[in-house]
């Protein structure tokens, strides 16, 4: 598995190695001891799949305050996603700044993010699969979002923000200004 840096700290791309033949691939994609090895040293405890329908569909941006923050893996297992973390964590030279990364099931690549980061992406195509490991479990009173088209955050979505299909729940998220602070930055722990 490569395992590659981005320019934010803790955000790790991860692209794992296929095997191929005339059957098809094998591949490993996720593996405990490797991580590790890298310093990134999860416990997941949950899989969610998302299923989107239409290309330009947007999901996010989400996260979970703490105590049931959630640091995610993320991988399309179908389609292709441009996929964004935030970085919300106090103190941190690039607070407010993101990551954007074309996760696809061809390419089989991954994106792992730590706690103090928001999450969300847009789908390229239709019928897109997306899977994600989380290191904590679902909580109704901890979750928080970011709206995802503001224009502080500059992310340049390859959708309009008029054409984005968006659930009600996503529309109405606050911008980067209203969003509660409730990560820091540590660069003592910071992965």
């Amino acid at each position: 598995m490569l395992i590659q840096p981005t320019q934010i700290s803790g955000l790790t791309i991860l692209i794992p190695r296929r095997f191929n033949d005339l059957r098809g691939f094998f591949v490993e994609t996720y593996n405990r001891r490797r991580m590790t090895e890298h310093g990134l040293n999860f416990d997941f405890v949950q899989d969610n799949l998302s299923l989107s329908i239409k290309a330009g569909t947007v999901r996010g941006l989400h996260f979970q305050r703490p105590p049931t923050a959630q640091a995610k893996l993320v991988s399309v297992l179908r389609g292709a996603i441009f996929d964004v973390a935030v970085d919300l964590r106090l103190g941190s030279p690039s607070y407010g700044r993101h990551v954007a990364v074309r996760l696809s099931a061809e390419e089989g690549n991954h994106l792992m993010i730590p706690t103090g980061f928001a999450h969300g992406f847009c789908t390229l195509v239709p019928d897109t699969v997306v899977n994600y490991k989380v290191d904590a479990y679902y909580s109704a009173e901890d979750d928080g979002g970011l709206y995802w088209a503001d224009p502080a955050l500059s992310i340049d979505w390859p959708v309009t923000e008029t054409a984005a299909e968006l659930s009600d729940k996503d529309r109405r998220l606050p911008k980067l200004v209203d969003v509660a602070r409730c990560f820091v930055y540590d660069r003592n722990t910071a992965v």
